[in-house]
């Protein structure tokens, strides 16, 4: 037959068979095969060098895509082509498969084009971070992405080494910890991404830091922490609240932000800091000075907030495009923290006779509230054994180290809670009275 519009639409697979091809009367090799599903597909089928050659055949497209005049003129081109000795169907399986190839290449160029820093990040931290502390999940991110602000929607494949190394040299100047910690955490995200084949490179390896990292070695004096003490007394909540069992139970900013109500006992003895909350991925006991106590039982506990500290309602900077939104919020911004504490005992000073320039700088930060802590403590006849446990040092991190590190799992529970009551009361005997201009202490590291 003559493979016409007419004559194909009768076409049939008969039964007990998978198909059948039906040659065109009037161009030799020109054909069709019918499925059993009813599918219809032109073919050209074709001998390599004539009769006795290779049998080869090549699909045209399938009915209903392609008209069977279309199909028709394709087959006598194909044709015209063995004719002169060529072979149409590894042509066609070439230019199929350069162009196959060509597609994915653009889809890859696009997904890498798509794939910025940010993307990158944001990625390494939903997914790489996942079993890691909140507070690591929150801050590795949050400080990569601040510090390499400047690329953060360039596609990642094309991040320029040198410009990366000049942007790691101005932060150094400046905050040489906050350029360390952002390199160590943009290096880890684009080695994971390039484990899985998201990136060609990492081009963070080739970004140095020539600055040796000093420990801070800031030792908070009695005087300013009795300066800090009233100075949180008479912030409103919940900040002052927070800074003040910051202070009283020396544990992490993080930990001590995320405090949940579930996390303290009913009678408010003690605080459970779950392992997934902890730095080091250890529970921790805490206990509760009466001082603590008294300041948990009058806070705010209001119904569907978790948080101890995360019952506020703040106003985020709006945008150009869009209006600031209002929402709950647990405390984030521990330097915003930091400097409403600058400004109280910025007025307390105003308000004495000393000489302002006699009073130490407001050079410390919330961290350093443990060393302080430890410290004291220090002075206070407490062993620093018992204050390794108290700050939820690893074993092997703190004061016992060595085989007794493997060995001593011996808590000091009884003996942590009379520290910490020391620690309260050394706390609100530096709150009493201003002390005339105190020096800084310094540790110094041997």
């Amino acid at each position: 037959m003559r493979l016409t519009k007419t004559a194909i639409d009768t076409l049939a697979c008969p039964p007990g068979k998978r198909d059948i091809l039906v040659f065109d009367d009037d161009l030799p090799g020109f054909g069709i095969r019918v499925t059993t599903s009813g599918h219809r597909t032109f073919i050209f089928q074709y001998q390599l060098g004539g009769r006795g050659g290779t049998r080869r055949r090549m699909v045209l497209g399938r009915y209903g895509e392609i008209t069977p005049s279309q199909a028709r003129a394709a087959a006598e081109v194909a044709r015209g082509d063995v004719r002169k000795g060529g072979d149409p169907a590894r042509a066609k399986a070439e230019t199929d498969a350069a162009a196959k190839a060509e597609k994915i290449a653009t889809r890859r160029r696009a997904d890498a084009e798509a794939l910025t820093f940010g993307a990158l990040i944001e990625d390494w931290a939903r997914v790489a971070l996942v079993d890691r502390s909140a507070s690591h999940r929150h801050e590795a991110p949050r400080r990569a992405a601040a510090v390499y602000a400047k690329v953060r929607d360039c596609p990642a494949n094309t991040l320029d080494g040198g410009e990366l190394q000049r942007i790691t040299d101005a932060m150094v100047t400046s905050a040489p910890i906050s350029a360390r910690r952002a390199l160590s955490y943009a290096r880890a995200a684009f080695s994971w991404a390039l484990r899985r084949g998201y990136v060609s490179g990492n081009p963070f390896l080739r970004v140095v830091i020539d600055r040796r990292e000093v420990s801070r070695d800031r030792v908070l004096a009695d005087a300013e922490l009795g300066e800090i003490m009233r100075a949180a007394r008479r912030l409103p909540y919940p900040f002052g609240p927070f800074v003040l069992v910051l202070l009283l139970t020396l544990q992490r900013r993080g930990e001590v932000a995320g405090m949940a109500w579930s996390e303290i006992a009913p009678d408010r003895a003690t605080w459970t800091i779950p392992s997934r909350r902890a730095k080091n991925r250890r529970a921790q006991i805490v206990h509760l000075a009466p001082a603590v106590r008294e300041l948990l039982a009058g806070l705010p506990r209001v119904a569907g907030r978790p948080l101890v500290f995360g019952a506020t309602r703040a106003r985020r900077r709006a945008s150009k495009d869009a209006p600031a939104p209002e929402g709950p919020r647990s405390i984030g911004d521990f330097s915003g923290v930091k400097q409403k504490l600058f400004a109280q005992i910025t007025v307390e000073r105003a308000q004495r006779p000393e000489p302002a320039d006699g009073w130490p700088p407001f050079d410390w930060r919330l961290h350093d509230f443990r060393r302080a802590g430890v410290s004291a403590m220090a002075r206070l006849g407490v062993g620093h054994h018992v204050a390794d446990r108290i700050l939820n040092h690893v074993h092997g991190a703190g004061a016992i180290r060595g085989v007794a590190a493997v060995y001593q799992r011996h808590e000091f529970l009884a003996e942590r809670e009379a520290a910490l009551r020391t620690w309260a009361d050394h706390l609100a005997s530096t709150a009493e009275s201003p002390v005339r201009t105190p020096n800084v202490v310094r540790l110094r590291r041997r």
